[in-house]
This record gives C-alpha cells, sequence and structure tokens, in this order.
C-alpha cells in the first residue's frame, strides 16, 4: 500500500477526507432544530387532536442552544411558540387547560434554551481563550522546525490531549551543528505550566550542549545535569522524582549513511525504508530517564545503524504508543506503519496522528511530539 506517491498529493487529499464528512454533518446538525418544527407540525397535522406536537416544538429550541447563536436560538424559540400557537388555534380550543399547558411548555423550554445558550456561548469563549494561550505557549516553547536542515526532509507535530487544554511536558528540538543534525524528542514527567518549564529547560540545554559537545553521550550528560539543577530549585514531588525519558539521535556531519541514537527511558524509535520496511531501534543497553542517575549509575552509550538512503526515522512520544481503542488496546506504531510507503515526514506524521485519532475513536488521551527526518536518496 503507497500513501502519498504516484498520483496522489497525500497530505491534501487525506486533509479532504478529514474535513469533508464532519463538515457535512455539521451542516445536517445545524438544520435539525428547523427540521423538529416541520415534523412537529406535519405530525400535529396529520393525526387526531388529541396528539400534540408539543415535545418536537419543545425540543427545537434545545437543539439549537448548543449550535446557534443566542439571537438564531431566539428565533427558533419564537418558531416553536408560534408553531403551536398557531396549530392551536387551527384545531380549535376544545381543552383550554390542555392547549395553554401545552404553550406553556413550550415557552418554558424556549427560555430555558436561552439560559443554556448563554451559558455554552461563555464557555466557548473562555475555551477559545485558554487553547489560544496553551497555541501560543505551544509555538513559543516548540518552534516549528525547517522544512529541510543540512539536506535531511525534516517534520514535527505536537498533539494535544483530548482530555483538556493543559499544556504537557512534550518535546521535540532539532539543529545543525558542527558534529551533524541532532535531534531531542522527550516527555517531562507531569502536566501543566511546570512540566512545560522544564521541558524549556531541558531544550535549553539540549541547544546548548548539541551545539558545544562532541558525542551525545556528552550532550546525555549535560542534561542530565540540567535536570538535576532545575528539580533542586523546585519544592515538592519533582524535586525528588522529576525526570525525563528522551531519545537523542544524530546524523553526524559528513556522513548521512550512519544514524546514532541514545535512549534514555523512551520509547525505541522506528526506521522506515523506502521499500515499506520497518525496523525498531530498540537500544542495546536499557536506561533510565534523565534525572535518574541517583538511582543507578552507568556509562550512556549510543548505538549506531545504517541509515538507507530515503529511509525515514520517526520519533514520537508514549502519548502514541499508550494511545487506546474502547476495548483497551495499544495502538501499535510497527505493525500499523509496516509495508506502508510515505512522500515525505511530513506525510507520515499526518499519517500517524490520524490513525491514532482512528484508532482512539476521537483523539489520543495524553499529548503527542513526534518527530520525521527523512534522508533524500541519493542522486
Amino acid at each position: 500500500m503507497v500513501r502519498g506517491g504516484g498520483n496522489r498529493t497525500g497530505e491534501e487529499e487525506r486533509r479532504a477526507r478529514r474535513d469533508a464528512l464532519p463538515s457535512l454533518g455539521r451542516r445536517l446538525v445545524r438544520w435539525l432544530p428547523a427540521v423538529l418544527i416541520v415534523i412537529g407540525v406535519l405530525f400535529d397535522l396529520a393525526t387526531p387532536p388529541q396528539y400534540t406536537a408539543a415535545p418536537f416544538l419543545s425540543a427545537a429550541p434545545l437543539v439549537a442552544a448548543p449550535l446557534y447563536s443566542l439571537r438564531a436560538t431566539a428565533a427558533t424559540a419564537v418558531a416553536a411558540t408560534l408553531s403551536e400557537i398557531l396549530l392551536a388555534t387551527y384545531h380549535g380550543v376544545e381543552d383550554y387547560f390542555q392547549s395553554a399547558t401545552e404553550a406553556i411548555t413550550v415557552i418554558v423550554v424556549a427560555l430555558l434554551a436561552l439560559g443554556i445558550n448563554r451559558v455554552v456561548r461563555r464557555s466557548d469563549a473562555r475555551l477559545a481563550s485558554v487553547r489560544d494561550v496553551s497555541e501560543a505557549a505551544q509555538r513559543a516553547v516548540l518552534p516549528a522546525p525547517p522544512d529541510t536542515l543540512a539536506g535531511l526532509a525534516v517534520a514535527a507535530r505536537y498533539v494535544g490531549a483530548r482530555a483538556g487544554a493543559r499544556i504537557g511536558g512534550d518535546l521535540h528540538a532539532i539543529q545543525d551543528t558542527p558534529h551533524g543534525v541532532r535531534m531531542i524528542v522527550g516527555d517531562v514527567r507531569g502536566k501543566g505550566l511546570e512540566a512545560v518549564e522544564a521541558a524549556v529547560v531541558v531544550i535549553g540545554a539540549f541547544r546548548e550542549a548539541a551545539e558545544q559537545e562532541a558525542t551525545l553521550e556528552a550532550v546525555a550528560g549535560r542534561l542530565e545535569r540540567a535536570i538535576k539543577r532545575e528539580g533542586g530549585r523546585r519544592a515538592g514531588l519533582d524535586q525528588h522524582e522529576g525526570f525525563t525519558t528522551a531519545v537523542l539521535a544524530e546524523v553526524p556531519a559528513g556522513n548521512e549513511s550512519v544514524l546514532r541514537l541514545l535512549n534514555r527511558g523512551h520509547p525505541p524509535p522506528l526506521l522506515l525504508t523506502p521499500d515499506g520496511g520497518l525496523r525498531e531501534l530498540t537500544p542495546s543497553t536499557a536506561a533510565l530517564p534523565l534525572g535518574l542517575s541517583d538511582m543507578a549509575g552507568w556509562p550512556d552509550r549510543a548505538d549506531e545503524t545504517f541509515f538507507p538512503a530515503g529511509a525515514l526515522l520517526l520519533l514520537f512520544t508514549d502519548g502514541v504508543t499508550e494511545a487506546r481503542d474502547r476495548a483497551g488496546r495499544f495502538y501499535d506504531p510497527c505493525a500499523r506503519l509496516r509495508g506502508s510507503q510515505y512522500s515525505g515526514p511530513g506525510d507520515l506524521l499526518d499519517v500517524v496522528v490520524e490513525d491514532v485519532a482512528r484508532h482512539t475513536g476521537g483523539g489520543p488521551a495524553d499529548d503527542m511530539a513526534l518527530m520525521a527526518v527523512q534522508r533524500p536518496l541519493e542522486a
């Protein structure tokens, strides 16, 4: 199966498919209040007098409340109320109390719908404000990398959890250094602003160390010391248990066929070859996350592997591998991605993000940070 290849414009085609059904669904739902009023009127006219359209007419403004503006909800409420009054007039008032009760029911529900609309609009405004702040913070902490870096194609994504708008500590960074292209994908323990603060420390330490240190092992040592300094000035649990899982990667300068990886307690990256092959780059030696060296001491050791021309390196946080479907099954990127081909790193990341959303039925329960790097095909 080929994704994004041939005559297909992979990213554009998937975006169009993704947007088509939700847009159609939204249009149909927005017509529902009017449909309820029409059905109510037809039901009332087609049935004996003892049957009433009040349930349909009452439901119309309630459905409109979360979908429409205050003015449109009020218009729906007025239309439902007038329909009830006109139907009662058309049939003649044989039972005044029954007709009055039905009319009052529609009016009361309509007034409730106006109140619900007001609450929903205020909640939407607050949520939009929180999302704006979250997105601004995300862009500040995790700026988008360039499309190409030292001849390598690059793409990165950050996907927030569906559970809320709280910012997590997932991070990614990449830069060209005198030693080659170096990158990091990691996950800071915790959530909220404290995790963001720690992520800023890790990214800042990485950018400095990546320029200055000759090896990935030395870069990891600098990150370890930075995290300890950060934990020493923070009170509470993080002072003793703050840590960051991370994968450091390097494509050495002048030797693009080599890939070096140093894994500190993080999900192993994947290497996808142009023929659809996939290999999980499991570390040769297990290691604890950054910040936990006091619990066990060992020398860091980077693994080296072949980086074929046209191959894609995929790094991600545990928001991908811990995403569950309704049956509780974890998302398996190896099984889902093996056998496919991708037009580039952006195409690959779009596939992963959309596939995780399908697997979970809406979106991940945890944040996801992803980065993909592709070595160009040799001329």
